[in-house]
């Protein structure tokens, strides 16, 4: 291994021991806090901040170092919108999800999971919602999973030459490992560090380039060669269904946000009122300048580097360009945000999918006098399952990239819940039965348009419309949520008076 080598593997050890530590020191604290509120929820007590960066963390995993910047690079503009629409989505969940999921969640039985809440929100006793959201839980945080330890092994095997299965097996380990043992406190204060890693990382790396770039001497290290619609935010140039298609399925990425479970979670753990509105803004802030900055990434790296990355290689730039600009120690722990970017995805997905399975599965339907260690420990056993379904789905020959997996279990998410969770919060006649069939009409749907009508698997595909699933997914579980809530009975009043209790600040 060159001196190089080893300086950015001191680096990424450094990097590693320090979110192992914040693992073990709340497993440590945790052991004073026991109860699976504590675990899944952290108690309700996360501050602002943590919980705003960790919100942004959890929601912005490899992709917006390697696949955004990678695909902006390659073919320009005309791929921002993805940016576009996850700028609106996330701002928009702020602003009308966070505060009053927050108040809903503790009116409702102060609920700790997404199901719990939703069956909560309508006083019942019945356990179909919860089993349903725990089954698709589990099916697509493996897929989501999977994509965060895949970027992790192809980091690795780029920068050292490490064997991509070994990667794979050792970043799937630790995040085992501090996830399993911290629970929310260690997941949610690890990706706070993360979060800070990444914005520095993406901040950093454009304007030492610019800088370079300015001396007389500069040449870019191949030839710069750019197309005619490179800076053209119409990808085929001009304005037909190719370039109509990717503007709508670029901000159809942004319906995700209000039913990402892992990211909405993060808006029920916040203590207070005056820490939603820090929460609000810095949560707002943070993901706005990531997505500028990983699409500056890009056009500075297509000036720097030129063509010096094909089409395969592309999802390098941050990479190729953080290593010919930095020092090797300092460009391992910039190179660190995108392994920080892997593991803060990763970890909020399987704490949200064990949360879902312990609380709202195992508990009411299998063992109903289950004690809080006990659910502690089954949780950590769900965090060990979808750990090992992911790492064998990363691992698969035909696996088909970081890109891919995210957009298809972003897709699923915000298909099944987003529809569901926005009625919840501002249609007081919402019914359990519209809440049903609206998670029920979005998955499927966004399944199938997956594999038939999208494009995304050749072989099966029947007709493509360049229309991503979510699109389709979420009008379909939007209208089948209306219609099946207008043929059920109207709720009762003790919901009534839920819903209207939930529109008021809690006290403080």
């Amino acid at each position: 291994m060159k001196n190089g080598s080893v300086m950015e593997m001191i680096a990424f050890a450094c990097y590693l021991i320090l979110v192992l530590g914040v693992g073990v020191y709340f497993f440590i604290k945790g052991r004073k806090e026991s109860g699976d509120k504590a675990y899944f929820l952290g108690g309700r007590q996360m501050n602002g901040f943590v919980a705003a960066l960790s919100a942004g963390a959890s929601d912005m995993s490899a992709w917006v170092l390697m696949g955004l910047p990678g695909s902006i690079y390659l073919f320009g503009m005309g791929q921002v919108w993805i940016s576009v629409g996850l700028f609106f989505g996330t701002v928009l969940a702020w602003i009308f999800i966070a505060p009053r999921l927050r108040r809903y969640s503790i009116v409702a039985k102060d609920s700790i999971t997404v199901p719990q809440f939703l069956t909560n929100r309508f006083n019942s006793d019945s356990k179909v919602l919860q089993a349903i959201c725990a089954v698709i839980f589990i099916i697509v945080y493996c897929i989501y999973s999977a994509s965060s330890i895949y970027a992790c092994g192809n980091l690795f095997n780029a920068i050292f030459g490490v064997d991509p299965v070994y990667a794979m097996v050792g970043a799937t380990i630790i995040i085992l490992i501090y996830t399993t043992l911290g629970g929310f406190n260690a997941v949610c204060w690890t990706d706070f560090f993360q979060g800070m890693l990444m914005l520095i990382a993406l901040m950093a790396a454009p304007i030492v380039a610019c800088f370079a770039m300015n001396k007389a001497d500069f040449i870019p290290l191949a030839e710069v060669v750019t197309s005619d619609n490179y800076y053209n935010l119409l990808s085929s140039g001009s304005f037909d269904w190719k370039s109509v298609s990717d503007i709508l399925s670029g901000l159809g990425w942004g319906l995700g946000y209000f039913g990402m479970p892992h990211i909405i979670i993060r808006f029920m753990s916040i203590r207070s009122e005056k820490d939603m509105k820090r929460s609000r803004f810095i949560g707002s802030l943070w993901t706005t300048l990531i997505l500028i900055m990983a699409s500056v990434v890009a056009l500075v790296a297509h000036n720097y580097l030129g063509s010096l990355l094909a089409e395969g290689s592309q999802n390098m730039v941050f990479v190729t360009m953080v290593r010919h600009l930095f020092p090797a120690l300092l460009a391992g722990i910039l190179l660190s945000a995108i392994l920080a970017a892997s593991m803060s995805t990763a970890d909020s997905q399987l704490l949200a999918s064990s949360s879902a399975f312990a609380s709202d599965l195992y508990k009411p339907v299998f063992r109903k006098n289950a004690s809080d260690k006990e659910m502690q420990w089954i949780g950590r056993g769900v965090v060990a399952f979808i750990s090992l379904v992911a790492l064998f789905i990363a691992m698969d020959p035909d696996c088909q990239g970081i890109m891919a997996l995210v957009s298809c279990a972003w897709a699923g998410f915000g298909s099944a819940f987003g529809p569901v969770i926005i009625l919840s919060l501002y249609w007081k006649r919402f019914t359990y039965k519209g809440a049903v069939a609206g998670i029920l009409a979005g998955f499927i749907t966004d399944a199938t348009w997956y594999m038939f009508f999208s494009g995304s698997e050749p072989g099966l595909t029947i007709f493509n419309t360049h229309i991503y699933e979510i699109i389709p997914g979420f009008i379909v579980g939007l209208l089948f949520a209306v219609i099946f809530t207008l043929l059920d009975k109207k709720p009762s009043d003790d919901v009534v008076e839920m819903f209207e209790k939930s529109k008021l600040p809690t006290e403080e």
